[in-house]
């Protein structure tokens, strides 16, 4: 099933409550689109998170969940996805998220060990959860990082915010 994980993780590394301004269709659009275009950015560790590495660059790679694998979502990808949600949004998305890590020394990339995160987005009337698991990995970005780095670049899409946590955990 497209966007379902059957076997998401019961443990929980963060959870995030959000109040939503826009309908749940166009929210689940910006977010995939939101996840492809991520998957072609290089970000600063700096930039995205207190780094503990310096000179510290950033890779984030987004699948969607569909049955027991995760299929990377490039723009073929997207499409299908987007061709879902405007026949029906879902209500829950899973991803998984790869995050690479690279310390730049004289113009040369050192690539160092990755994290994997699995996050789970469940969609209420006006209403989004998120919940994120650490698979593995040295953990240079917490959940709550990952978090943030989705709802701050679902805000950029819009003019104002369109998601606004309701709790500080």
């Amino acid at each position: 099933m497209l966007g379902f994980y059957a076997n998401f993780p019961k443990t929980i590394h963060g959870i995030k409550h959000f109040a939503v301004s826009v309908s749940i269709k166009k929210l689940q659009q910006v977010l995939v689109e939101t996840f492809q275009k991520l998957n072609n950015e290089t970000l600063s560790l700096e930039s995205i998170a207190d780094p503990s590495i310096p000179q510290c660059k950033v890779n984030l790679e987004f699948g969607i969940a569909e049955a027991g694998d995760f299929n990377y979502l490039n723009g073929e990808e997207e499409n299908r996805v987007q061709k879902e949600i405007r026949k029906k949004p879902f209500q829950v998305l899973d991803f998984l998220c790869a995050v690479r890590y690279y310390r730049m020394q004289e113009e040369r990339k050192t690539p160092l060990r990755f994290d994997y995160y699995m996050l789970r987005f469940t969609f209420g009337e006006d209403s989004m959860d998120t919940q994120v698991f650490h698979e593995r990995g040295p953990r240079y970005l917490s959940p709550e990082d990952v978090t943030n780095i989705v709802c701050n670049k679902v805000n950029e899409t819009f003019s104002k915010r369109i998601l606004k946590a309701l709790d500080a955990s």
